[in-house]
């Protein structure tokens, strides 16, 4: 069984074998849709929104199928889709939730082929163990542990063949599948924009030698903070597709809900730790780790958080700083024209669009300030994802042309939304406010 496996695994990784499962799966659901537009001819209003919800359900499934048996650009933008209920339906976005979870490993052959072609020698002569068995999986690579000639214990993230030359061909597909039947809810102009961003970061990602420079400045910038590692690149084991690093051993967020070493007290400095480690990245260093994956971080009973992957990250422009730190400072003294400017500024609202009344951004700021405000917040029983899904679909027919998912704030609403999550999952009982008021005054 296992065997077959890895051979459909490998085979779903030529190019011509991607370019038939996309160009299928495109084909089917423009079939799917083109039949929905024919019976709506037919249908009266009740009927064609239950056909819809139907529609984007059998989508989302079939998306999410498709992309769930291959490795690369697809299943990494798919995931990255699926934490962005603004800018697909909701039953598409839910479900792409599958793919958040691990994906399944190359065979060992693919690998080792890669490490020789790579590093220049097979893997046995490199290093003084190595494991087949992955100690993780992803959708553009794998890590295994090993040992160097020399004693150090390292993990060796390998990046899947091919899938740096398939990335252009899938990102075509990918946008044609999600433009069929206007599925993404955005303008042209913006959806050009977001995949331009999206793209931006996969080549960044796809580039180990660039992410070994990024642990280096990150590591730099975060050297006098002793609750904080970043894991230490060994360059004689790197390359383009390679990249080894010093293994810095933590507990995964599911481990530690059950373990006794971490106290409520615990569980609260890590979270102002990882608050205060994102804040001082996106406001100080103006670049921001950006990959809120649960995967990507560990922690230590003392309070430590260990900060893993940094193939993604976010450069934030200056004027973009300047407004969020406005759209906050705004929010806290209730200044609805303030934020009305903001969000214009930041292309979240789009311009020549209907006013928005003051009392619509008064319930916004109502449900969103608790988190920073100066009284503890406890995210284990928060229900403010709740909250903001109800808010979102009460919101008045006018409004909905007056906002868009910006891909100046794209890939930032992601890391905040990824981290509420971790924060839930801690537990997490504490006052940011003290925090961000430490920004809004610098």
């Amino acid at each position: 069984m296992s065997d077959k496996r890895d051979k459909k695994l490998a085979k779903a990784s030529t190019p011509t074998s991607r370019l038939m499962r996309l160009t299928g799966m495109t084909t089917s659901i423009a079939t799917k849709v083109a039949g929905h537009q024919v019976k709506k001819l037919f249908q009266n209003e009740q009927a064609i929104a239950r056909d819809r919800e139907k529609l984007m359900r059998d989508v989302g499934r079939q998306v999410a199928s498709t992309l769930g048996e291959m490795k690369g650009a697809v299943m990494k933008v798919g995931q990255i889709a699926s934490q962005m209920q603004d800018l697909l339906p909701e039953e598409i976005a839910e479900a792409l939730t599958v793919l958040q979870k691990a994906s399944a490993p190359m065979p060992f052959s693919i690998i080792r082929r890669q490490l020789k072609h790579q590093l220049g020698d097979d893997p046995a002569n490199l290093f003084k163990t190595f494991d087949e068995v992955p100690f993780a999986a992803a959708s553009i690579g794998q890590v295994h542990k090993a040992t160097t000639l020399d004693g150090r214990e390292v993990v060796v993230k390998v990046q899947y063949p091919a899938v740096k030359s398939s990335i252009d061909s899938d990102m075509r597909q990918l946008r044609r599948i999600l433009r069929l039947g206007a599925l993404f809810k955005v303008d042209e102009k913006t959806l050009d924009a977001i995949f331009k961003e999206i793209k931006e970061q996969l080549d960044e990602e796809l580039d180990y030698k660039k992410e070994a420079q990024n642990i280096v400045r990150f590591r730099e910038f975060h050297r006098n903070d002793k609750w904080l590692i970043i894991p230490e690149v060994v360059d004689e084991l790197s390359a383009d597709q390679v990249l080894t690093l010093i293994y810095e051993p933590g507990d995964d967020l599911d481990t530690i809900a059950n373990n006794t070493a971490y106290s409520q007290e615990t569980c609260n400095l890590i979270g102002e730790h990882l608050f205060d480690a994102i804040r001082r990245q996106m406001f100080e260093l103006q670049e921001i780790h950006c990959d809120p994956h649960p995967g990507n971080f560990a922690f230590r009973p003392d309070g430590t958080l260990i900060m893993y992957d940094f193939g993604a990250t976010k450069r934030v422009a200056s004027e973009d700083l300047v407004s969020l730190k406005t759209l906050m400072r705004a929010a806290y003294e209730s200044d609805y024209r303030a934020i009305d400017r903001a969000l214009l500024q930041l292309d979240v609202r789009k311009e020549n669009s209907p006013e928005i009344e003051d009392d619509f951004y008064q319930t916004w700021i109502e449900l969103l300030i608790p988190p920073f405000a100066k009284e503890p917040f406890n995210f284990e029983t928060s229900r403010l994802h709740i909250d903001l899904m109800k808010e979102t679909r009460k919101t008045p027919w006018r409004y909905l042309e007056s906002f868009q998912p910006s891909p100046r704030t794209l890939l930032i609403n992601r890391i905040f939304g990824g981290h509420y999550w971790t924060l839930v999952k801690l537990g997490v009982n504490t006052s940011f406010r003290e925090n961000v008021e430490l920004t809004l005054h610098e």
